[in-house]
């Protein structure tokens, strides 16, 4: 049974830091992942604006905000200028490419597009879509084959711009199994491969989960597989830094379990796309994050549309 490794890369310190340790690991472990980079600016301090929003201050206090990701990083695009992720730091970008892990594009501006996007025109969307898809060329020297949608957050316009720029799978979406969306009742052709398992830092801190009892939670999900598999977001500022350990318990148990860890490249061409239900695209909320997050909703029967 397959299951994808889908690593969001949301910041220059997790590029640097994060993503090394994290292509070390998966290569003793022999597993297959996808690294989704951030290719513009790094203003994670902007984030500061989230304390009014309902739940995020309760997710910092369990998560440790400041233990994984650091002062310095907490401070970018305010009192620290914001670097340039995709110009400092190619050079690893290119690196895990040619390590033979597939590689593509989170987002221009993590911030900008998990706060802004789901109110954004045409225009703004339209933007930062083909900012990072520039850059993503210019590093790699060709074009983005899969989008992954930086905090789960989309709207009409990037929907479409999946078709218009071209990807030929998204993962942009949490939800149960592999899906042709469908939003407000208009078909997207490319095909979202949803985040099926709840992340690290969802769990951590909720109904008696540490980091010692974590990864066996996990393990415990996921042993019960839907047909297509499993898609598992993580994150190089987490488990490629502080909860490296619990990545290394999880992939060691998900090998013992007979699980094959791969990108989502592979996953996806295990599929078969002609018969991938169409289901429209929603917004839900899920335990132990703030904010609703694009989700995977009915399916779209045939008899329906008659």
């Amino acid at each position: 049974m397959k299951l994808a490794l889908k690593i969001d890369v949301d910041t220059y310190r997790g590029t640097r830091e994060g993503v090394p340790r994290l292509v070390e690991v998966l290569k003793e472990h022999g597993a297959g992942a996808t690294f989704l980079f951030s290719l513009g600016l790094d203003n994670t301090g902007r984030a500061i604006k989230r304390v009014f929003r309902p739940g995020f201050l309760q997710k910092v206090s369990r998560t440790s905000v400041v233990e994984h990701y650091g002062w310095r990083t907490l401070l970018y695009g305010t009192v620290i200028p914001a670097p340039d992720i995709g110009r400092r730091c190619a050079g690893i970008m290119r690196s895990v490419r040619d390590e033979g892990f597939e590689v593509g594009i989170h987002t221009w501006d993590h911030v900008k597009w998990q706060d802004h996007v789901a109110t954004a025109n045409a225009r703004w969307t339209a933007r930062e879509m083909q900012l990072a898809s520039a850059r993503y060329t210019q590093i790699f020297g060709e074009r983005a084959h899969v989008h992954g949608a930086a905090g789960w957050q989309m709207n009409r316009h990037a929907y479409r711009l999946t078709q218009q720029l071209d990807f030929d799978y998204c993962s942009d979406t949490r939800g149960t199994h592999p899906f042709i969306p469908i939003y407000n009742a208009e078909i997207i052709a490319c095909p979202q491969l949803p985040t099926t398992l709840p992340t690290l830092d969802e769990l951590l801190g909720l109904n008696g989960l540490t980091v010692d009892n974590v990864a066996a939670h996990v393990l415990q999900l996921s042993a019960m597989p839907p047909s297509t598999g499993h898609v598992y977001t993580l994150h190089a500022e987490l488990e490629g830094m502080k909860l490296l350990p619990v990545f290394k318990q999880l992939l060691a148990g998900w090998r013992a379990a007979g699980h094959e860890l791969v990108s989502l490249k592979d996953y996806f061409e295990g599929l078969d796309v002609k018969m991938l239900p169409r289901h429209s695209v929603t917004t839900a909320e899920i335990a132990g994050r703030s904010g609703a997050l694009a989700f995977q909703g009915a399916e779209f029967l045939a008899d329906m549309a008659a």
